[in-house]
């Protein structure tokens, strides 16, 4: 058969990615099989491939795959977020561009032009999957705001609404004054920030002297309704309840006091903002003081900020600090470093505001989410465990959820507001049936719709996402559906942690409040994908690379490959391009290894002696590989599992096992041999498919004539039997000896040519079942029992026995002799080493048994080497 002298990744891999589609290999539908389901993270719908989608995808396909040849129904199920806050940015930017105001236009108009930009920059993502060999069913895709998922949003904010756990709040948030939206505590990003203290100074009203106030923030103290000193502190007790002059604005404020105050920071002086900091409100609320709010939603100063009003808070900051400077004001400004929320969305500094919001109660809801994580008994594993404190810190202290933005894409709050008043409430699916509703609840049949204002904010992103595992199979419209009851829960999830948070504890809680069930059996957390350095990939580096580009140059197994190598749950992965191109060798080598077998002429003949052992070899050899992937599988060390199916493939299959049964040059192999071989590589490329899908089926279909609609992805994952491990031991043990006279010839400067005779210890250091391939391999003539008259020769270690060639006549049996007694003197001194310590009676009688067995055993193996190298000495 014709091969190709190289894998034309290109055309190959759109080639069986179409043939995959066209026969449906990936699509699920309920049946009397186990399910085994994975739902994806689902990313931006206008997003585009990196680096962290690239491993987080690939780490899914490999155990979907896989779970495909075990005999499960496999389904995994695709789809896209809609992104609230990035998405509306990135429409608000275009229409600026274009000189269009998003709030000129009106909601409907912008809606309009939000499902434009989705539609047109939305599935840039779903073919880059494709490309990376992701096998979704397809037909299952879902967006967060088609209309099954959002309406099961809706539903669920109506549920929640009228068990009591929705309400309407005033409270200090996080504002994002860039997307002019709140945000959650948990997407706000803490950076450390270098900026300036500033020490300044407040007259007293009464004209005795001032007081000194530390601040990083001199634009707010135009809001500034008190100054607070800790009641302890001796320094202030005579000026609590005294006045001071607030600088420029030249307003009266009391001296409180207060023992949140830090004496040790800053000048042990506190000025209180209540709308700007969540502490000074909390003590503006014990202490029953004012708020002035000096900034509006963009971050600008407004009417209270004086001559200052219009201005950008940043502008202020360092205007405000020179008029305080020329006024006396300023006693120093120091440099300083400070932590700084930043909006994980915009970048965008975070601003505490006080705004009216919706807010979900988390504290009730939470506890069977502990429960299901934390017993003993966990129904939920979280892999690598060490997440688990982290996920527990959290629950045990988490708050409730603000659940609302100030944005127009998204889910509109279903909520109703009568003749404006927001304490008539209406909750309801959509506005036919709130107005059904008022009607009933406030006993008027005249109301009419335009009685009734729909709450103007969205949910937060995360309230479509974490009912993803439930929306995606209809399991909240329509809740004993056979999908949702065969299909959920589902099986594995693997993310990020950055999102153990905002998304998996989420949906652990909303899958119990809804089912009473878990949504999934394992978490699989991923590490971050970093560069060489150890910095998080990002564009504004410049440090990541096209994923796109990675596979075009590598292939896509070999990208894949290469970032599996290094990705062991839960660390971080140090990405290096080196590891494509080592993926892209490994490739290389598989499809060299084909090309040798099929040009193989075949002939109706008897296996010899070595091709048998051989045979049996490999067939043990797998199954010992397949019980090291499944503890590997079952722990979730996929990295570990690739780098075993590396090792026998390329190790095992490709180099020992093909090279054992290779004809001599000229000469045809044994049909039943090249049959056993193809049966071999046919299970090779099926257990290295979940990794390497493209290649695999490539070879798959060259190895013998396949029907139309057959395939490597819907091969059985071999069975898994009792292994030899004896005869493994066997094997090693030949293996040992042809690299032994391997190394011999090396060293000596000996032809591979030239054909050895070697002496065995004992009959035993090599079965005569391997006798015959270890000639073969190692071209050796003769083995036999040593003779008492072999004469001088050299000597090399095989395992635990000392085999002896005898010496040529150009031999430098000097420089051997030379070696012998520098490899004694090392082992002498090691077996005195480990006489030492089992000649210590507490070591022996305190340490475990398997270590004293272990130190025993080094003693017996260091003692039978000493004595055969002494033997070989004494003939040189």
């Amino acid at each position: 058969m014709s091969i190709s002298p190289k894998f034309e990744h290109l055309t190959a891999e759109d080639k069986w990615y179409a043939y995959w589609m066209d026969h449906k290999f990936f699509k699920s539908v309920p049946d009397q099989r186990e399910s085994y389901t994975i739902v994806i993270p689902p990313p931006n719908v206008t997003g585009v491939l990196h680096m962290g989608h690239m491993l987080n995808n690939t780490l899914q396909d490999v155990l979907i795959r896989r779970a495909r040849m075990l005999g499960y129904n496999a389904c995994w199920v695709p789809g896209t977020d809609h992104a609230s806050i990035a998405t509306e940015a990135k429409v608000v930017q275009k229409l600026k561009d274009d000189g269009i105001d998003k709030f000129e236009i009106g909601r409907e108009e912008f809606l309009k032009h939000a499902w434009e930009w989705t539609h047109k920059h939305g599935g840039i993502i779903q073919q880059q999957l494709k490309k990376l060999g992701c096998s979704f069913d397809w037909d299952r895709e879902a967006f967060t705001m088609d209309e099954v998922r959002s309406e099961s949003v809706l539903k669920v904010f109506i549920h929640l609404y009228e068990k009591g756990l929705i309400y309407r709040g005033y409270r200090m948030v996080n504002w994002d004054p860039q997307a002019k939206t709140t945000l959650s505590d948990e997407e706000v990003i803490y950076k450390e920030l270098n900026g300036k203290l500033y020490h300044l100074s407040y007259p007293m009203v009464d004209g005795e002297g001032s007081i000194q106030v530390a601040t990083t923030r001199p634009e707010t103290i135009l809001g500034d309704v008190a100054i607070c000193v800790n009641p302890n502190d001796e320094r202030y007790q005579n000026l609590i309840g005294k006045k001071v002059l607030v600088p420029i604005a030249n307003r009266e404020i009391p001296i409180i006091a207060d023992d949140y105050v830090d004496m040790e920071f800053g000048t042990g002086c506190l000025k209180i903002t209540p709308a700007h900091d969540i502490n000074d409100y909390t003590i503006g609320k014990k202490h029953d003081l004012e708020i002035i709010d000096v900034l509006d939603e963009e971050g600008k100063l407004n009417a209270h900020g004086l001559h200052y009003e219009g201005q950008d808070r940043f502008v202020v900051r360092k205007a405000i600090a020179k008029e305080l400077e020329e006024k006396g004001f300023l006693v120093k400004a120091e440099d300083y470093k400070n932590k700084v929320g930043t909006s994980e969305r915009t970048g965008a500094v975070i601003e505490p505001r006080l705004s009216d919001q919706w807010f979900l109660k988390m504290k009730e809801l939470a506890q069977p989410a502990i429960k299901a994580v934390m017993d003993e008994e966990a129904e939920i594993q979280l892999i690598p465990e060490k997440f688990k404190n982290t996920y527990r810190h959290w629950m045990e202290n988490v708050i409730d959820w603000n659940i609302s933005r100030q944005l127009w894409w998204g889910h509109q709050i279903p909520v109703w507001y009568y003749k404006g008043d927001r304490q008539k409430i209406v909750v309801a699916l959509n506005e036919v049936e709130a107005l059904e509703k008022a009607r009933q609840q406030f006993g008027d049949a005249s109301i009419s719709t335009e009685d009734l204002q729909q709450e103007p904010d969205v949910l937060d992103t995360w309230f479509s996402s974490w009912l993803w595992p439930l929306s995606v199979f209809n399991g909240v419209l329509d809740p004993e559906n056979e999908e949702i009851n065969y299909y959920y829960p589902t099986r594995d999830l693997i993310t990020a942690p950055e999102i153990l948070f905002f998304w998996v504890a989420r949906m652990i809680i909303i899958g119990y409040e809804l089912r009473d069930t878990k949504p999934f059996s394992n978490v699989y957390l991923t590490g971050i994908v970093r560069d060489k350095q150890g910095r998080k990939m990002s564009k504004s580096l410049g440090n990541s690379p096209d994923p796109i580009g990675l596979m075009e140059k590598y292939s896509t197994d070999g990208v894949r490959v290469g970032m599996l190598l290094t990705s062991p749950a839960g660390n971080d992965l140090p990405f290096d391009e080196e590891l494509c191109e080592q993926g892209r060798n490994f490739s290389n080598k598989i499809w060299n290894a084909q090309r040798l077998v099929l040009n193989w002429e075949v002939a109706d003949k008897a296996p010899s002696a070595s091709d048998i052992a051989a045979m049996r070899w490999f067939a043990e050899k797998k199954l010992d590989t397949l019980e090291k992937l499944e503890a590997s599988f079952n722990s979730y060390r996929i990295s570990e599992a690739l780098m075993t199916t590396y090792k026998w493939v390329w190790d095992d299959f490709c180099n020992w096992y093909l090279e054992s049964i290779k004809p001599a040059y000229g000469e045809a192999i044994s049909k039943a041999v090249y049959d056993q071989t193809i049966k071999f590589f046919e299970e090779v490329t099926t257990v290295l498919h979940p990794f390497m899908p493209f290649i695999t089926e490539e070879i798959w279909q060259n190895l013998r004539p396949r029907k139309e609609g057959e395939s490597v992805s819907l091969g059985e994952w071999p069975k898994m039997q009792k292994v030899d491990s004896a005869y493994l031991a066997d094997f090693d043990q030949m293996l040992a000896v042809v690299n032994g006279v391997r190394n011999l010839r090396a060293s000596k400067s000996m032809s591979p040519k030239e054909s050895l005779e070697i002496f065995l210890p004992a009959e035993e250091a090599l079965s005569s079942e391997l006798r015959e391939l270890a000639s073969k391999l190692a071209n050796i003539s003769k083995i036999e029992m040593k003779a008492e008259e072999a004469g001088p020769g050299f000597s090399f270690l095989a395992g635990k026995y000392e085999f002896f060639v005898p010496a040529g006549e150009q031999a430098d049996l000097g420089a051997e002799k030379e070696r012998i007694e520098k490899e004694l003197d090392y082992l002498k001194g090691f077996l005195k080493s480990v006489e030492k310590k089992l000649s210590n009676e507490r070591f022996v009688n305190n340490a475990p048994e398997a270590v004293v067995a272990n130190e025993k055993a080094k003693q017996e193996d260091a003692q039978s080497k000493i004595k055969a190298l002494e033997e070989s000495l004494a003939r040189l």
